[in-house]
């Protein structure tokens, strides 16, 4: 600290004196210039007083009055000295010290002569300076000779030689100002901020809570960098004692609960050197504009609590489409990035699609084709060649892309996600065979015949069966598959050992039920959670009891039954009446596909006409919120709620049931929850119902709301061990671990009748150098 305040203080002194030299120097150099332009003019001033009369003495030949005037004006200190020359340059008189004229430069009295002009310059000789100033002379309008005055300048050095004395004390007096000045600053605004993160960092290291010391981090605004740099460590400090704590207590009590750290370090171990490739549609943080600025966000998706610890411990790749409005201002030369933003530890790579791919390969076969044909929720799908074709194109590009970034790896570790990319898995295994690819199917897989409206339902099982391992929520999806399988393609399947095998290669099935983040610590909220009633404020309502649905405005969640079932409910039971609200949020969602846009149309005119038929003027029956909400925003409404609505007409699991039974830990609130859910499988503690019966539902809700504490709090509880035990971390860790454990096999040559389009641009040169290594032509 000595030596850092010694170099500080001399680096002070060093600055601040050679600026105030170098200020002082041009300052005397301008107050020279000021003394000589006044000499100048007031020597001229005088040489115009004596021309008249030295030039009548010239013409008289009055060489001694001109010589007595000179010796008059030197004694009277008006002048160093006077002569006078003729048109020869001759001197004809003069007075002044000796030597001095025969000294002078000839440039003032060559212009005065022969050029008729007053000219002027200073000049010196020994300790003597001088300014000399020629004037022509006329005799009867003829140039007679030049008069030569000489000022004395010796008094501008010494003005000069007076400011330089006065400079030295001013400068000496602004150093120990600036000095004691800086010293003061820097111990209040850098040592006093630094002591308090100082002291922050120590509290933490210790274990002691840092939370009041966070008012005087507002020190630190000059230093946003870091502060926020200061506030990621704490965050890192205190989840590492967290997760450090966690593990000792789940050691202790012999649990085996999977959390982001256990996941990193389980792959670490079982996965050594291998780099692990995730494909999904989805990206994990996407840069959109707010504003003028530009923020990184992270989509509200299961899969990214799920996945992001694997490629954070192996320092994996994820690849995606970029949808961000400014997703492609933030990549670099190979459309990569490194994330999280703030920590990177893998990276993101994002794929370009054009506005026809997406509209025919999202919106058109994935989500007007597939989804509805898996989704038995009486929605006719669309199957269009045109679809097909760009659904075909993008999971060649997405393919060809994750080859891309796979060169160079040994013995990579494949995760494709969704229904999205059915195809990639035999793009991928064909170019790629040391590689282990998983797919997981989020969506629900339905019978044979249902499957079997898809035109290219061989096309999409061919492509799935390239992968090594194929996930499901539930076993009925994995034996619906495997029927299907068997169905439509030459194959052999073992529903013993839950396997496909195609030609030389063999795909195992399993069913793997996604989760949410439950971890057994629970979270330390800083501030209180808003009540119902301030959640309600905002709206202009009142009630006493919260209902509260959450999802996608999709047809497949049973939106409009459950409102009918609420209307049943308010009917069968009027006790309800401006006391019961239901908060139904409904994000937004494929606003471009006519199914889902006749579908909120209908919902809002249901909203409404609930609402019309017994609202009053402080409450409403159904409180209809139309927008994507936050994780934090949705988990209040989720702890103010009494019950949990969830409906689905057919769903694969359905996370939201799961989310509720997470954001409950004050262990009370009912789920009420669709048998044609996938969570229904595991979630048996909550009120199963059929979403088709309106009043079955609403019983069920009145059950629930009219349930014993003990009988609620002893259902969420078991609730709640389950999903911890079976939590996103341990989803994560099963279906990959499996895919390490299988057995490879050499696959089976590829076809070369199944050319590959030749429409994969801007990816084309890298797919096809790959698939000609892979024996494709």
């Amino acid at each position: 600290m000595k030596f850092f305040r010694m170099r500080l203080i001399l680096a002070l002194v060093m600055g601040i004196t050679l600026i105030s030299v170098a200020s002082t120097y041009f300052e005397v150099l301008a107050h020279k210039h000021v003394l000589r332009q006044e000499l100048v003019r007031r020597t001229a001033w005088q040489g115009k007083s004596l021309q008249l009369e030295m030039e009548k003495a010239v013409a008289g030949g009055q060489s001694a009055g001109i010589a007595a005037e000179a010796a008059l004006r030197r004694s009277q200190n008006e002048a160093l000295g006077l002569a006078v020359y003729d048109m020869q340059e001759g001197l004809v008189t003069e007075a002044g010290p000796a030597g001095v004229f025969g000294a002078l430069p000839r440039g003032p009295l060559d212009k005065a002569i022969k050029q008729g002009i007053d000219s002027s310059a200073f000049g010196h000789l020994g300790n003597q300076q001088w300014l000399e100033e020629a004037i022509p002379l006329y005799v009867d309008g003829r140039m007679a000779g030049a008069l030569v005055i000489l000022e004395d300048a010796r008094f501008i050095h010494a003005e000069g030689v007076l400011v330089w004395r006065q400079s030295f004390w001013r400068i000496a007096a602004f150093v120990l100002l600036i000095v004691c000045v800086t010293l003061l600053m820097v111990r209040w605004f850098l040592m006093r901020p630094m002591m308090v993160v100082t002291d922050r960092l120590k509290r933490l290291r210790m274990g002691q809570s840092a939370d009041d010391a966070d008012e005087n981090l507002a020190e630190l605004s000059l230093f946003t960098p870091l502060v926020h740099e200061v506030e990621l460590m704490a965050e890192s400090l205190m989840g590492a004692r967290a997760a450090a704590e966690t593990e000792a207590r789940l050691r202790d009590a012999g649990e085996h609960q999977w959390t982001a750290e256990r996941l990193a370090v389980h792959i670490r171990e079982r996965f050594g050197s291998s780099r692990i490739f995730v494909l999904s549609n989805r990206e994990p943080y996407m840069h959109v504009l707010q504003g003028r600025e530009t923020v990184c966000m992270v989509p509200p998706s299961g899969l990214v609590t799920a996945i992001e610890p694997v490629l954070r411990a192996c320092d994996g790749v994820w690849v995606a489409h970029g949808s961000g409005s400014e997703d492609a201002l933030n990549v670099d030369e190979f459309d990569r990035l490194r994330v999280p933003p703030d920590d990177p530890r893998y990276t993101l790579r994002r794929v370009w699609l054009s506005s026809e791919e997406e509209a025919g390969y999202y919106d058109g076969f994935a989500n007007e084709g597939l989804w509805p044909l898996c989704h038995i929720a009486h929605t006719r799908p669309i199957f269009r060649a045109s679809d097909w074709e760009y659904y075909q194109r993008v999971n060649e590009k997405f393919a060809a892309a994750l080859l891309e970034e796979m060169e160079g790896s040994a013995n990579p570790i494949v995760f494709v996600q969704d229904y999205h990319f059915a195809l990639a898995p035999r793009l991928i295994k064909a170019a790629r065979p040391d590689a282990r690819v998983a797919i997981f199917w989020h969506i629900p897989w339905p019978n044979p015949e249902a499957f079997g409206i898809c035109p290219w339902q061989a096309e999409l099982l061919d492509g799935l069966l390239g992968a090594d391992l194929i996930g499901f929520h539930i076993p009925l999806f994995c034996n619906n598959f495997l029927s299907t399988v068997d169905r439509v393609l030459e194959s052999r399947t073992d529903r013993e050992h839950m396997t496909a095998r195609r030609g030389r290669h063999t795909s195992a099935v399993r069913p793997y039920p996604v989760s949410v983040a439950l971890e057994g610590s629970k979270p330390e909220r800083k501030t209180p959670e808003p009540s119902r009633e301030e959640l309600l404020k905002e709206f202009g309502l009142r009630c006493e009891t919260l209902i509260v649905g959450v999802d996608r405005m999709d047809y497949t969640k049973g939106i409009v039954e459950r409102l009918m079932a609420v209307e049943k409910l308010i009917e069968e039971h009027p006790f309800y009446l401006e006391r019961l609200t239901m908060v139904q949020i409904a994000a937004p969602s494929r606003s471009r596909i006519p199914s889902y846009v006749n579908l909120r149309r209908q919902v809002e005119e249901i909203v409404e006409r609930i609402n019309q038929r017994y609202q009053t003027a402080s409450w409403k029956p159904i409180l209809l919120i139309e927008r994507q909400c936050s994780h934090a925003e949705v988990d209040l409404w989720y702890r103010a709620a009494a019950l949990c609505l969830v409906t689905s007409l057919h769903d694969g699991m359905n996370l939201v049931a799961k989310e509720y039974v997470a954001a409950r830990d004050d262990e009370d609130g009912v789920l009420v929850l669709s048998k044609f859910a996938g969570a229904a499988t595991e979630l048996l503690d909550a009120l199963i119902i059929n979403p088709y019966d309106a009043e079955g539902v609403a019983e069920a809700i009145h059950r629930g709301l009219e349930m014993d504490r003990d009988e609620r709090r002893m259902r969420m509880q078991r609730m709640r061990q389950h999903v911890m035990d079976h939590n996103i971390y341990r989803w994560a860790a099963s279906i990959l671990g499996d895919l390490r454990d299988l057995r490879m096999e050499t696959p089976e040559p590829a076809d070369p009748g199944r050319a590959l389009p030749a429409s994969v641009s801007p990816s084309e040169i890298v797919h096809r150098k790959l698939a000609q290594k892979a024996g494709i032509r």
